[in-house]
């Protein structure tokens, strides 16, 4: 099984959808098993943290979405995303299903 996991912003579009909901809905398109998209509180870009619940913040609100499926079908849902959304960082694990 392979995880990969997108790191976003929460402020970034596609066409006329959020960026994270642009994603989930080709997860859905692509069958994968299931996919989970997390807001993050906190966040750090290699220059300063994003604090984008504070009071006045105009920083970026960082996202995770993480989804975990067979290898090939992770790598094939990735590599036709990355056709369609240039921006993110993309991360991916080898893990173990327990059940």
């Amino acid at each position: 099984m392979l995880q990969a996991q997108i790191f976003i912003s929460a402020d970034h579009w596609k066409d006329e959808l959020p960026l994270f909901e642009y994603i989930m809905q080709f997860l859905v398109k692509q069958k994968v098993q299931g996919a989970t998209a997390y807001r993050g509180r906190l966040g750090f870009d290699g220059k300063h943290l994003n604090r984008p619940n504070d009071l006045f913040s105009f920083d970026e609100t960082p996202m995770v979405i993480s989804f975990i499926d067979e290898e090939e079908k992770v790598k094939s849902a990735l590599t036709l995303l990355r056709k369609e959304v240039k921006s993110g960082f993309i991360v991916t694990n080898h893990v173990d299903k327990w059940i």
